[in-house]
């Protein structure tokens, strides 16, 4: 795993919370590699307190308490930035409202998709009967984009490289398990495949590229994924 920045001073060797590694860290953003099963903000009740961000919040007190400025589902593991000041917060918010900051997962799907790779254009919205299910609705759902790649074999499984162009909720396991999408699920996924609710998830957020709040540079930072 590792980070590369210009310009930005920083403290690029990893450190661990428990499974959490932290990649890189300043006076303006904490970048880390989120483990599948930790959840990336608070979720409700006390037995869903440990999350990403309080764990940051209690390594680095001067944290905002609303850190986070993008998520990522439970099971899936992966590079987030989070915010340490109002100013950094405002800023990436903005830079992932306006689509600035790439992103970049590695999947591995059931079965073998038919093309070698492509674009997957899915409308899709929740359903209030069965929170937290994403569904596909072609005119009261909002479009979700994503590229796609297969990128090798695992088996009689296919491991692809999935790029969003936007981000709605449970996108690419949406894109990945719909018949009009790849109709492969995400191994392990437990909404949208056949895997079990605390299966490990085969989703990572291998590539993220954002501008530093500070600089304004940009800066990439690349994890391997676990599997």
């Amino acid at each position: 795993m590792r980070g590369t920045t210009e310009d930005v001073t920083g403290h690029l060797q990893p450190s661990h919370w428990g499974d959490m590694e932290i990649i890189f860290q300043d006076e303006a953003i904490v970048v880390i590699n989120k483990p599948g099963g930790l959840l990336a903000v608070p979720g409700r009740g006390p037995d869903k307190q440990d999350c990403a961000a309080s764990r940051l919040r209690t390594l680095f007190p001067t944290m905002i308490v609303q850190p986070a400025v993008h998520r990522l589902d439970m099971y899936t593991s992966g590079l987030m930035v989070f915010a340490m000041t109002t100013e950094a917060h405002r800023f990436l918010s903005l830079s992932f409202a306006r689509r600035e900051v790439n992103k970049r997962y590695t999947a591995i799907v059931q079965g073998v998709p038919l093309k070698n790779g492509g674009q997957i254009r899915l409308p899709f919205r929740l359903d209030p009967a069965n929170r937290p299910l994403q569904i596909y609705d072609a005119t009261k759902g909002k479009l979700g984009i994503t590229l796609w790649e297969k990128i090798g074999m695992e088996g009689t499984n296919t491991r692809i490289a999935f790029t969003p162009l936007t981000g709605r909720t449970h996108q690419l396991r949406v894109h990945a398990a719909h018949p009009l999408g790849l109709a492969a699920p995400i191994v392990g996924d437990s909404l949208y495949g056949s895997g079990r609710e605390g299966d490990r998830m085969f989703l990572h957020a291998t590539f993220l590229r954002l501008h530093h709040p500070n600089t304004r540079k940009p800066i990439e930072f690349y994890c391997q994924p676990p599997f």
